[in-house]
């Protein structure tokens, strides 16, 4: 235990951000430096309040099991290298989950059940940084080759963590992806602001120095078939994400200046990375309003800001979150809490909660304004408050409403896989399909979910494929598909 009374002693102190009026001026991340480096003079402090509790709920809050009470205690004596060692035992991408993930952890600390958690989230992203600054973060070429060949649809953070994981055991791994670039979600969904492009990059040169192939603008299903695939490789990996928008089918749906937040959030990435993007949408000089209440449309708010929009709106469906924890949602689950994101601070974004759109109102094709009215939760659906309806300014809207589901057609459909009653493809315990030799990882069997789960299930279908090669296998496996963890 580092100090056994420091988390007494010690408040709980995040990282300083940039002033919000500087970083509303860039794409740079909205930490000077870097998280893990603004975070650098207080983390040995802060790692102090870990108590190294007796049953560390925190392991069983992070879907990857991270090793929290170790490498705080290892970096409160100073030892970074074996911090370093700890953390990437169960992540293979400490720094994009330290930048990205919303932290279960935390709220399954033991210390928060009457103080403020422990900030894990800033440590862990602090030991990352640094080891990568020290270049302590090597590639880790596997001893002898299998001679077994595996192929990953998609390369977001499942995709990722699927073919490090393959690789190192000695299978040849190729990584397919139909955009232009590697990274999935990390490369063209994630703003700039909160992680850049050279995070991704520099892990992605660790991956190709450690033998895993990537194969960018091939959209399987079209240039490669299913069944070519099948041909080509001992086993197929689909981490396909999830990627079918919710709509919002309401009248003027049609209307120019209303788009899905991943028709716009992709080209804003481009740009801020120097690309030239062809008839782009951009918020400039409009009124935006941004439906959905997520980090999705934290990310819609932070973008539509740079670009200079004259004013931001945010509409929630659900009623306003409280501060303090609900009394249905205890300790150590994740509760639904009212939260400011650096996107909100940036800026005047009025949000507005327990709202629905009822139409799209425009002129000459064109929105200019949307309709919405108060909504009460009765008879277990949302519906309208007689006398509440009004409309808004709206030159351009952004849903970012979550996501159904894979995508069936195409690829799905050709190897005859079979979907659950939520439309994401069905596997088993060892994250296989019904088709032999093909496996699924990540959003496209597990639904929309976090960057944390997205790692954690590609470690675990690795450790499957790898037992399906093998006969036996001596990857870790941080989860099932079939167990629930107490938080989302």
């Amino acid at each position: 235990m580092a100090d056994p009374k420091g988390f007494m002693k010690v408040e709980r102190q995040v990282a300083e951000r940039r002033p919000a009026s500087e970083r509303v001026h860039d794409w740079d991340e909205v930490y000077p430096g870097s998280p893990g480096r603004a975070v650098l003079p207080i983390i040995r402090q802060q790692a102090s309040r870990c108590m190294d509790c007796g049953i560390p709920f925190c392991h069983q809050g992070c879907p990857l099991g991270n090793l929290i009470p170790e490498w705080n205690d290892l970096i409160y004596h100073d030892l970074w290298r074996s911090a370093t060692d700890r953390l990437h035992a169960t992540n293979n991408f400490p720094e994009f989950t330290g930048r990205l993930c919303p932290a279960p952890c935390e709220t399954a600390c033991v210390v928060g059940i009457n103080r403020e958690p422990v900030t894990i989230k800033n440590i862990e992203v602090a030991i990352a940084d640094k080891a990568w600054d020290d270049r302590r973060v090597v590639p880790v070429v596997p001893e002898w080759h299998t001679g077994k060949t595996v192929a990953v649809v998609g390369s977001g953070p499942a995709g990722l963590a699927t073919a490090q994981q393959l690789t190192r055991a000695g299978h040849t791994v190729v990584v397919y992806e139909r955009a232009d670039d590697i990274g999935g979600l990390l490369r063209f969904g994630i703003p700039e602001f909160k992680m850049e492009k050279k995070v991704l990059n520099r892990r992605l040169k660790q991956m190709r120095q450690e033998g895993t192939v990537f194969k960018p603008s091939t959209n399987i299903g079209v240039d490669i078939t299913g069944e070519e695939l099948l041909d080509r490789f001992d086993a197929v990996v689909l981490t396909i994400g999830s990627t079918l928008p919710r709509e919002l089918p309401i009248p003027g749906r049609e209307l120019d200046g209303v788009h899905q937040a991943m028709e716009f959030l992709p080209q804003a990435n481009r740009v801020a990375v120097g690309q030239q993007v062809d008839g782009q949408i951009t918020a400039t000089g409009k009124h935006v309003v941004v439906i959905g209440g997520g980090d999705t449309g934290s990310d819609c708010i932070g973008t539509s800001l740079r670009q200079e929009a004259a004013s931001v709106t945010q509409l929630e469906i659900m009623p306003t979150p409280t501060s303090d924890r609900p009394g249905n949602q205890p300790w150590p689950t994740y509760p639904m809490l009212f939260r400011v994101s650096t996107s909100h601070e940036e800026g005047d974004v009025a949000r507005e909660y327990a709202v629905s759109t009822s139409e799209f109102v425009g002129t000459d094709g064109r929105i200019t304004s949307l309709r919405l009215s108060e909504v009460k939760f009765d008879a277990g659906r949302f519906a309208p408050v007689e006398g509440t309806e009004r409309e808004i300014p709206a030159d351009l809207v952004l849903l970012a409403m979550g996501f159904t589901g894979p995508q069936q057609t195409g690829l799905v459909e050709e190897l005859g896989l079979e979907l659950d009653a939520r439309g994401n493809i069905a596997r088993d315990d060892s994250y296989a399909t019904n088709v032999p030799g093909v496996f699924v990882a990540g959003d496209a069997g597990r639904g929309q979910s976090l960057i944390v789960w997205a790692i954690a299930e590609g470690r675990s279908a690795a450790q499957g494929v790898d037992a399906y090669l093998q006969g036996s296998s001596a990857l870790p496996r941080p989860i099932n598909p079939t167990e629930r963890p107490l938080v989302v």
